[in-house]
């Protein structure tokens, strides 16, 4: 999809963030020949897995294969893709945003378009009301490498990108079940595909109505969010979504309870 996007942001960020979009291009070239080799978790889930032991629970040559790729992966960045993070970007100034959750950061790319928005939304429309600043995006990463590099990355925007964002450390179901406050605006969802489901019904109390669910490779990784996606089209489950014609699918649900 073409576009002329315009970034509210200096130019040393715009810089960073082509630099890590063409990182991860060249990673996700090597991935492309690495998955033919090994089965690739995040679209598959944990029952898929576990199947592939043998009778005596000893692994199988797939399931070790499946661990030599998540291996691969782990310092390999797999961002959201260049124009979805500029879509995203660009609909949660459209939504005047201001709390945005994120699950899986890895290096922290979309994260950055996160706070970016976030920050600009909050100039225009103001932020909490009562004169105290709370970052605007909780951002979520298992791997503390990752988590490392990501705060650096921050760190190199500067301080008005980097104090909007506050960094979870662990296992999202549980850093995510304490401490979010009501009136989430926008939840991305760009993790191994059997956590999407948890992590949307741990965070849909505090969705506000007409809040956005972004839901990455919905498309590719179809068969991995058969669940979820059923969810959001279940009788009077409150959420309606159409799949966005980006690479791999890019699902767009909004929450209206009835």
């Amino acid at each position: 999809m073409s576009s002329r996007f315009h970034l509210d942001a200096p130019q040393k960020v715009k810089d960073l963030l082509r630099e890590l979009h063409r990182l991860s291009l060249d990673q996700e070239a090597q991935l492309a020949a690495k998955k033919d080799k090994a089965v690739d978790n995040r679209f598959v889930s944990t029952d898929i897995l576990l199947q592939s032991r043998d009778r005596d629970g000893k692994e199988t040559s797939s399931e070790k294969e499946s661990k030599s790729f998540e291996d691969f992966v782990r310092d390999k960045f797999i961002a959201l893709d260049e124009d979805k993070a500029e879509f995203m970007y660009q609909l949660i100034r459209a939504m005047g945003a201001t709390k945005v959750i994120e699950a899986g950061t890895s290096f922290g790319v979309s994260t950055i378009y996160l706070a970016l928005a976030v920050a600009e939304n909050k100039k225009r429309y103001g932020g909490t009301g009562d004169g105290k600043h709370k970052p605007g995006v909780i951002a979520t990463e298992k791997e503390s490498s990752k988590a490392v590099k990501a705060r650096e990355y921050w760190a190199e925007c500067g301080p008005e990108i980097e104090g909007e964002i506050e960094l979870r450390e662990g296992d999202l179901l549980e850093t995510l079940s304490r401490d979010v406050d009501q009136g989430v605006d926008l939840l991305l969802l760009d993790i191994w595909t059997p956590l999407a489901l948890p992590t949307l019904k741990l965070v849909q109390p505090k969705l506000r109505p007409g809040a956005v669910v972004l839901t990455d490779n919905t498309q590719r990784a179809a068969e991995g969010y058969t669940e979820l996606l059923e969810y959001f089209g279940g009788f009077q489950s409150g959420f309606s979504s159409v799949t966005l014609p980006y690479s791999g699918g890019f699902e767009m649900t909004v929450y209206n309870p009835k």
